[in-house]
């Protein structure tokens, strides 16, 4: 199940995930992706911001688990055909745990936002 679909890089050295909502997405439920699949998204965001800035520190890329979701916000939920960019801020790290801030947005309409605690395998 691929909920990102899209790297754009780094904007003001964060990293941008994106994701063009398809109707066929197993997460959607009518015509919008699902809490759950705004929810992945953000993980796998998360997922691809620490891939991204493995493989530019010239490092392995490490398998990663979600240690906590918290302030979890749905403003709104993306709709077929809209796309979705997420930006990945790290808010601080400790030995191989990293809190994240993570926004989704459409446009530049704020649509969902959470902080993820994210634990790295050595």
């Amino acid at each position: 199940m691929l909920e990102v679909d899209a790297f754009y890089g780094m904007d003001e050295r964060v990293p941008v995930a994106g994701l063009t909502v398809r109707e066929d997405n197993i997460l959607c439920e009518g015509d919008h992706l699902s809490e759950e699949g705004l929810t992945e998204h953000m993980a796998q965001s998360a997922a691809a911001r620490a891939g991204y800035m493995a493989l530019q520190a010239g490092e392995s890329i490490r398998l990663g688990y979600i240690g906590s979701v918290n302030q979890i916000e749905y403003v709104r939920l993306p709709k077929v055909g809209e796309e979705i960019t997420t930006r990945v801020r790290l808010v601080e790290e400790v030995m191989n745990i990293a809190l994240l801030e993570i926004e989704s947005h459409v446009g530049k309409e704020r649509i969902a936002s959470c902080r993820m605690k994210i634990f790295l395998e050595q």
